[in-house]
Parts: structure tokens; C-alpha cells; sequence
């Protein structure tokens, strides 16, 4: 009997990673690539636009985020190899382990796999990236290649700012739970790639078309990658006001940008756009793929394999541990018949939450989604998790600073928690998920995916 619960168990942990796999397959940045751009002889099409390829000089392909790889090659794909080696120049700031070998677009490592924060090799290829789009000239056609942890990937800072100062503004936010849109402000105000950077530097090519995966609820394109081909709303007072409002103080948040982002408040003018261009190039943000497709995929595999399902939508933000707690008690009612649906059931949830981590003097290990599946186990753990399995994974295989996507949590893993005296609330206490499903055998492996947008949380209840 007990290897038939044990063989159930399985069963409920591989279909909700089936269903998740499904929702990230729909969500490949080669395909999502491949559906708006078609080569018809020296016809290019992008999202609606023609080009005669005869005509122009070069296709200048530049690119930040942890997409970038699988959108630079689809690039290349349909572009053929003739015309990829006669006319394709190209540079893409990718994290190391999505690097390798294009014909023509340099794939180029920003940062290190699994830390997502500012390097110098960001740096230096943020100013290659802005060297190329500047060197676009009328008969040039520049097309942008933008997708989540772009902002990370292109920390080229503003004059009087040094990377360590960005670096300390980047992890005194996230680490007082500010959300993606404020961070993103005060990037944006220390950032010459942000915030309409790029943009501003092709200025002399006859057209730009930016292909984004959105990581942002609600997609909006200010955001994504702190929006280096969308002119900046925000103000640089907006940004001191993202400071103030987190009790930002030195050395937390150096002089240098107080300094500068007061100077900009009193000088507000714009980056040059461009000596001798009578008029900005035709211009054009589509946005190509979005959690959305990656949910509505997962539900339609959840359908196939027999579930009714319940999508909580794209836009889930929040605390971490309060979404896999509210997570676990959905799914607690389904199973217990107290819902208008009846199992087999598989909750499908996307977006992506916040995690706010305490203060501890421990060692500390773990992600966002990991926190999710954590906090879902211990709100379940006296009741147990029979029937249910609940896995919470980044779409680009990354969580926090560590080599997995999330986590997976079901009955058997409680139960060789509780044989290991495991404790999840211990572990939850301090923001420390990766050693406890380290032990268990819960960690969502998957390497890097060349996609990313936001997390998808699959729950299948029996």
C-alpha cells in the first residue's frame, strides 16, 4: 500500500511539472521570435513592417536579457546564412551560461550564471551595444532584442556614478523589498543603457524595432529591462523618492548618487538625441511574448491530461509566503470539496511576488519560488499534502541566486521531511528554501531556458 500512495505521489509531482514544462515550451524565445519575423526572398517582415534587404547596408541585431541567446540565433534562422554573414552585425549581453557560438551576433557574458547583479563585463559590453547603435547610419536597420534581467545585464552608469554604487543601490532595494517598477526608477535615473539610452543612441538608423519578452505584469515597456528603447517617464525625482521612501541613508546609498540624482532633478534636460538627424527614425516596441501565453499553454496541457482547471491569471504579485500559503489553502478547499470546482483540478497562477528577507546573522540560501513552495509546506504541514502537489518555478530557470528554477512540494516530500526532522518553519524563518528542498529531493532543475517571463505555479489537486 505504501508504494502504491509513494507511485501517486510521483504521479501528481510529474504532472505538475509536465503542465509547467508545457507552459514554458509556449514561451521559447526562438519560437516567440520565429512568429513575427519571415524572410520572403529580399523581403524581411517584422511585426507588420517591410524591408528590401537590397537596401540597406546592415542589420545592426543588439540585445540585453536572459532570453537573448534563443532570440539572437531565431534572428540569424530566418534570416538566412547568406545574408546573416553579408549584412548582420550584432552584440547581445546574455548571462554566461546562455552563452555560445553565432555567426555574426556576439553573444557576450554580462554576468555569472545565477547572480543577478551588475559586473564590470556588463559594463564593457553596454558600451560595445552603445558604440554599434550609435554607429547606425540612414541605410542601417537596428532591431532591438529585450527581455527580462536586462536591467542587471546592461549597468553601463552614468558619468560620476561608479558599477559599485549602482551595485549598492540594486541591493539595499531588493533587500528592503522594494517592488521591479521602483527599482527600475532609480536604475533608470544612473543608467545611461536605461530608460530610453539605446533608443536615443540609433537615432541616425532608418528604423528600429525592439522584439521584447515581457517579465513584468502588465507589460508595461518603461519596465521591462528598465526600458532602454522607451523614452522615460519617470523623473529623477521619482527615483530620490524611491530612496526616501525605503529610509535610504549613507553608506547604504552613497553620496555620489544622491549628488547626481539631485543634479538631474534641477537639470532635466534629456540625453542628446543625435547631432545633424532631421527626424527620428521610424520606430516601433512589440511585445512578442508574455506570461499570459506561458499560463494559457499550461492550461491548455493541464486539459489534455484530464484536469479541470482554475487560472488565478498573469498578474499575481505580492509576498512570497503569503501567495504559497494562499496557494496551499486553495488547494486544501478543492481537495476537501469546499470550491464550485471539483478534482482532479490543476490551479494555475502567474506573476511574480516579492520576498522580504529578515535579518539573520545565519547562512542563507534560496529564491522567491522556493520561498512560495516552502511557505505552502508549512502552512499544509500538519495536515498534509494528500492529493496535492504545488510547484512554483521561474520561467527562465532561475531563482534568487541559486542553480534552480523553484520547487516542488507534495506528501511524499512532507513525509521525508518530517523522517529527516526537517523543520520547514525553521528554514522559512530565515529565507533559507534551498537547503531544506536540497535535502528533500524538492528542487526544480532545469538550467537556463533562454526565456523568462515572470513565474508560473502549477497546483494539481486529486
Amino acid at each position: 500500500m505504501a508504494f502504491l500512495l509513494s507511485a501517486g505521489f510521483v504521479m501528481l509531482r510529474e504532472q505538475a511539472q509536465a503542465i509547467w514544462e508545457a507552459g514554458v515550451a509556449a514561451v521559447s524565445s526562438e519560437r516567440l521570435v520565429r512568429n513575427v519575423i519571415h524572410r520572403d526572398g529580399s523581403v524581411l517582415s517584422i511585426c507588420g513592417h517591410d524591408w528590401d534587404t537590397t537596401s540597406l547596408s546592415r542589420i545592426i541585431v543588439l540585445g540585453v536579457g536572459k532570453a537573448g541567446a534563443g532570440m539572437a540565433a531565431a534572428v540569424e534562422a530566418e534570416l538566412g546564412e547568406e545574408l546573416t554573414d553579408a549584412k548582420v552585425a550584432g552584440w547581445v549581453n546574455v548571462p554566461a551560461d546562455c552563452v555560445r557560438p553565432l555567426r555574426r551576433i556576439v553573444l557576450h557574458a554580462a554576468r555569472p550564471a545565477g547572480v543577478n547583479e551588475p559586473t564590470e563585463a556588463g559594463v564593457f559590453g553596454t558600451q560595445r551595444t552603445l558604440e554599434l547603435a550609435c554607429s547606425a547610419g540612414a541605410n542601417d536597420l537596428v532591431v532591438v532584442l529585450i527581455s527580462g534581467g536586462g536591467s542587471a545585464l546592461a549597468p553601463a552608469p552614468i558619468p560620476g556614478i561608479t558599477l559599485a554604487d549602482k551595485l549598492a543601490v540594486t541591493r539595499f532595494l531588493m533587500n528592503s523589498g522594494a517592488s521591479i517598477q521602483e527599482l527600475n526608477t532609480v536604475r533608470k535615473h544612473l543608467s545611461l543603457f536605461k530608460g530610453g539610452g539605446l533608443a536615443r543612441a540609433t537615432s541616425q538608423a532608418r528604423a528600429v524595432i525592439t522584439l521584447i519578452i515581457s517579465d513584468v505584469i502588465g507589460d508595461p515597456l518603461d519596465v521591462i529591462a528598465s526600458g532602454p528603447t522607451v523614452e522615460d517617464t519617470s523623473t529623477a525625482a521619482d527615483a530620490l523618492a524611491v530612496l526616501k521612501r525605503f529610509s535610504a541613508q549613507p553608506p547604504q546609498v552613497s553620496e555620489s548618487v544622491w549628488f547626481a540624482l539631485r543634479h538631474k532633478t534641477s537639470n532635466p534636460s534629456p540625453l542628446p538625441k543625435g547631432e545633424g538627424t532631421a527626424a527620428r527614425p521610424i520606430a516601433q516596441n512589440c511585445v512578442i511574448g508574455n506570461n499570459a501565453i506561458a499560463v494559457e499553454a499550461a492550461a491548455a496541457k493541464a486539459r489534455e491530461q484530464g484536469f479541470a482547471v482554475k487560472s488565478l491569471g498573469s498578474n499575481n504579485a505580492g509576498e512570497a509566503r503569503t501567495i504559497g500559503r494562499e496557494l496551499a489553502e486553495l488547494c486544501r478547499h478543492i481537495r476537501d470539496g469546499q470550491t464550485e470546482v471539483a478534482p482532479p483540478v490543476c490551479v494555475l497562477s502567474g506573476g511574480e511576488p516579492i520576498v522580504k528577507l529578515v535579518q539573520t546573522d545565519q547562512p542563507r540560501k534560496g529564491g522567491r519560488n522556493q520561498e512560495v513552495a516552502l511557505a505552502a509546506l508549512q502552512h499544509l504541514w500538519h495536515d498534509g499534502l494528500d492529493r496535492i502537489a504545488i510547484l512554483s518555478g521561474g520561467t527562465d530557470g532561475e531563482d534568487g541566486p541559486t542553480n534552480a528554477a523553484g520547487a516542488v512540494v507534495d506528501e511524499s516530500l512532507r513525509q521525508m521531511a518530517f523522517a529527516k526532522r526537517l523543520d520547514p518553519s525553521e528554514f522559512l524563518e530565515i529565507n533559507n528554501s534551498y537547503p531544506f528542498f536540497e535535502q528533500t529531493g524538492g528542487l526544480l532543475l532545469t538550467g537556463p531556458t533562454h526565456t523568462n517571463v515572470m513565474d508560473l505555479r502549477i497546483a494539481v489537486v486529486q
